[in-house]
């Protein structure tokens, strides 16, 4: 058997690994998301290892890595989930959601929580969720921001993209007014391009008005 057999057999356990831990498939498990951030750190490690690794030294250098890689992708892990507890309990409006992937956080905040219909104006009296979220990533500060705007099909697409833009701008604003380093924070606008929902009904397209938050950890 070559060297290569066992670091593909390696591999292939760590990805039957993930689908044993995946988040969806034991929602009573608070440890799944951790456990999960370990594995997927394991597979880069791993990988990582045995890439700068020589001759003989590559099936060392995947198990070191992927050692390595599954305790720092558990600490990630562990962040995330903590992250997310604390900010669902500050949020104070039970409307928005946040929801972690394993391996990066998505804050959903639907337009009526945030904006009058056609505006990108935010109102006042509903930006302290938005403040909590900038009191967040600055207790967390290893991270990315996105701020993605998105939309109903009402009206054109290109007016959809250019008020979903402007919605991001102005979620960014609060977010960079609150203390959050702008170069931290890029704002996308995705029009109507993106729903998550049927835009046939009313309940659909109340959905799809929403602005995104995507917090990926950058170590």
């Amino acid at each position: 058997m070559t060297l290569k057999t066992p670091i593909f057999l390696s591999i292939a356990s760590a990805l039957a690994l993930t689908a044993c831990v995946d988040p969806a498939a034991y929602p009573d498990d608070p440890n799944a998301r951790t456990k999960n951030g370990a594995v997927i750190g394991g597979l880069i490690g791993a990988a990582a290892g045995a890439s700068i690794a020589k001759g003989d030294d590559k099936l060392k250098g995947a198990i070191l890595g992927g050692a390595l890689g599954a305790g720092a992708g558990a600490l990630i892990g562990q962040d995330l989930d903590r992250q997310a507890s604390e900010m669902r309990n500050s949020f104070s409006n039970p409307n928005i959601t946040v929801t972690n992937y394993g391996d990066y956080l998505v804050v959903n905040m639907p337009q009526d929580v945030l904006f009058a219909t056609d505006s990108a104006a935010l109102r006042p009296d509903l930006s302290r969720d938005v403040q909590a979220v900038a009191q967040s990533l600055l207790k967390y500060p290893n991270s990315t921001i996105q701020v993605i705007g998105h939309t109903d099909n009402t009206g054109t697409a290109a007016y959809n993209q250019d008020l979903s833009q402007r919605r991001a701008a102005s979620v960014a604003g609060v977010l960079m007014g609150s203390g959050v380093p702008s170069s931290r924070i890029a704002t996308i606008g995705r029009g109507e391009d993106q729903p998550i929902a049927s835009n046939l009904t009313p309940q659909g397209q109340a959905q799809n008005r929403r602005v995104e938050i995507i917090i990926r950890p950058t170590r």
